[in-house]
């Protein structure tokens, strides 16, 4: 049992099916807006920015040879044997899901198995009209799903779990998108697509007057209190799912070692100076994701008795 009473194989089961749903969703944004830099600008150098990619989302590729936009989308969107791939990914929500069958609505069940069988004719679809349809179908049906827990699914540990998962994965997620803005910026989308790809474009123009500096893009994607795809609204997100899965036992100071993790990093955003956000991303990004990595093994550790996940290629080869 978890702590806070509910079957650990449950627990663990919702808390991967947020992360999944969240990283077949994020990476559907993220490929897209690599794809459209390449398509849009002819003398744009693909191997660069393919390679970059890859290096977001951790998977190791051969120096020699060209990489192309195709071996991208096989790889990272299509191929179901790869746990790294938006299909695999949503294949082992869709695994997850059946085993905690009673944990979640029908309506949420019917919602992953229709887009996993829907996932080979979207296939042949993108052979035709481009890849474009297949990564919009994926961002549909997450956002379908999230719409659909909040909505039916009971708002007790077991979602607390599956929020929990979601918001971890998207601290990660973003972290990973600014990263490859400063490790290849050459060949990266702009700052304005990278608000694109998090969805974020409306919500920042409204919040900055219609600045659009690398300093306040920035800002607004770890910063911000409000915007929920911020990574400082997804840590005080899943800092409030721990408190409320294990509200605290003593009246000094905080127990839990995941919420520990949280909070340092949380802290470090609220505390950050705008002003210097850029020149410190690099070490700022690289703290987040460990943060998220410990938080994740602490969450484990505390949670769960068994770990049955899909994890990231490049974690996979360590």
């Amino acid at each position: 049992m978890s702590d806070g009473g509910m079957l650990s194989r449950l627990a663990e089961s919702l808390y991967w099916i947020g992360r999944y749903v969240e990283r077949a969703d994020d990476t559907a944004r993220i490929v897209d807006a690599y794809v459209h830099r390449v398509m849009e600008d002819p003398f744009n150098d693909e191997d660069a920015a393919c390679r970059s990619l890859f290096a977001i989302l951790g998977v190791d590729v051969d120096e020699a040879g060209q990489v192309t936009i195709a071996q991208v989308l096989e790889h990272l969107v299509f191929d179901t044997a790869n746990p790294s791939s938006i299909s695999g990914s949503l294949a082992a929500a869709h695994e997850n899901a059946r085993r905690a069958r009673e944990a979640i609505s029908s309506e949420m069940w019917v919602c992953l198995n229709a887009a996993n069988n829907e996932l080979p004719r979207r296939r042949s679809l993108a052979a035709s009209l481009g890849p474009a349809t297949y990564l919009e179908f994926i961002r549909e049906r997450a956002a379908l799903f999230t719409g659909l827990a909040g909505a039916t699914m009971s708002h007790d540990d077991g979602w607390q779990f599956l929020v929990l998962g979601r918001n971890l994965e998207r601290i990660d997620m973003t972290a990973r998108l600014l990263e490859g803005r400063l490790v290849a910026a050459e060949h990266s989308p702009d700052w304005l697509t990278l608000l694109r790809a998090s969805g974020a474009m409306e919500s920042f123009l409204r919040a900055s007057s219609g600045l659009a500096e690398p300093q306040d893009i920035a800002s607004f994607l770890l910063l911000d209190r409000l915007f929920p795809r911020s990574a400082y609204h997804a840590l005080s997100t899943a800092d409030a799912c721990l408190e409320q899965i294990a509200p605290p036992d003593t009246r000094f100071g905080v127990t839990d070692q995941a919420r520990r993790t949280i909070g340092r990093a949380r802290n470090r955003l609220e505390y950050a100076d705008p002003r210097r956000l850029v020149e410190d991303l690099p070490e700022l990004l690289g703290f987040l994701e460990r943060s998220c990595a410990e938080a994740n093994d602490e969450v484990t550790a505390r949670y769960f008795r068994q770990v049955e996940v899909v994890m990231w290629e490049s974690e996979e080869q360590t």
